[in-house]
């Protein structure tokens, strides 16, 4: 055992099991409450409250494109699961994980993050079909749109040429593990004064009240990674091999849910979902720890949710540490699920380390 590792049966990483899902992003006009606002809670994009205005940008109830657009790429993706999908997708072909071990936005280069606003164009037009734009990026409901990411926010920079034009601006995060995107009309009157050496300027006050939300604060694939406490994460990268790298992310990243990107990027082979699997993988060597790797087959994902754990969604897991019930005293209400003729629930710190039991297939 390493010497960094938390003692058997403590609970590692955080423990979601008890805090609600994020709500998915929704079309958001310019002073229309959020439904998370609607009841009482925060609906303003985590480190973006700049953006937030409770007026109507002027002028927007006069722009019938932009109106034809929204509505367009709201009915190409009603609840955004595309588009979250299509961004996370080009973030970890940025990163390059498997090949690279990389994980995080600031190990990129700057070339690499320059080109993360094509990566993500080109995305979204694959995941939401949109036909390529005359003089822009795409054309939507019959308009030229241009398409621009930002990793920060407000970190938009809208060309000379862009001058008038609609505008889909796009932000994701990592450390927030938010994404959000809208739409703009770009006047001169929408941007700061000063322009960079190319000319190019960010949005004022005026222009970031002026977006239009068609998604705000949707979330994004979390990155357990991006999750665990840094100690956990270098303990993981200091092991020799793939498989023990693999297994003690899933000790260490215990109730949270892990991609199969993460678990390439820890892994660092071509063969990584391997190191996983029944068959030599984790979920053999971790059994006789008593830890359990949910995936996202429909049985795992209903023995997860019975146990209070977050459900894995498509190509991720869920890893858990259990105890029987009969040697888990003054625990008789908790949740628990009944495997190989005994009934398991999720282990604490005070609970045995005993073999977990074979999850059904």
């Amino acid at each position: 055992m390493n010497a960094g590792r938390p003692p058997a049966g403590e609970p590692v990483g955080r423990d979601l099991s008890g805090e609600p899902e994020p709500i998915p992003g929704q079309l958001v006009l310019p002073g229309m409450p959020s439904e998370r606002e609607a009841e009482g809670g925060q609906g303003i994009l985590p480190g973006l409250e700049d953006l937030a205005d409770p007026g109507p940008p002027p002028g927007a109830p006069e722009d019938p494109e932009l109106a034809a657009v929204a509505a367009e790429l709201t009915k190409l993706d009603p609840d955004g699961a595309r588009t979250a999908a299509a961004i996370r997708g080009a973030l970890d072909m940025l990163l390059d994980g498997q090949h690279t071990g990389r994980y995080r936005w600031d190990q990129l280069h700057k070339t690499e993050k320059t080109h993360a606003g094509t990566l993500v164009e080109i995305a979204l037009a694959r995941a939401l079909q949109l036909a390529d734009g005359t003089a822009l990026d795409y054309t939507i409901a019959g308009a030229d749109v241009d398409c621009k990411f930002s990793y920060r926010r407000g970190g938009w920079m809208i060309p000379p040429e862009a001058d008038g034009q609609l505008m889909l601006l796009v932000q994701a995060s990592d450390e927030d593990g938010t994404w959000s995107a809208g739409l703009l009309r770009t006047t001169a009157e929408n941007l700061s004064p000063a322009g960079n050496r190319d000319h190019k300027r960010t949005l004022n006050e005026r222009g970031r009240a002026a977006v239009c939300w068609l998604h705000a604060r949707g979330p994004l694939q979390e990155n357990a990674l991006i999750r665990l406490a840094e100690r956990d994460v270098a303990a993981v990268f200091a092991l020799p091999s793939g498989q023990q790298r693999v297994n003690e992310l899933f000790r260490r990243a215990q109730r949270m849910r892990v991609s199969r990107t993460v678990v390439a990027t820890v892994a660092m082979q071509d063969d990584y979902m391997k190191r996983v699997r029944d068959g030599g993988g984790a979920r053999d060597q971790l059994r006789a720890e008593g830890i359990v790797i949910f995936g996202d087959y429909a049985g795992d994902q209903m023995l997860a949710g019975a146990l209070g754990l977050l459900r894995p969604g498509p190509g991720e897991f869920v890893s858990a540490r259990l105890a029987r019930r009969d040697g888990a005293a003054g625990r008789e209400y908790d949740r628990s699920v009944r495997l190989d003729g005994a009934d398991w629930l999720l282990a604490g710190p005070a609970d045995p380390v005993r073999p977990a039991p074979a999850l059904p297939r």
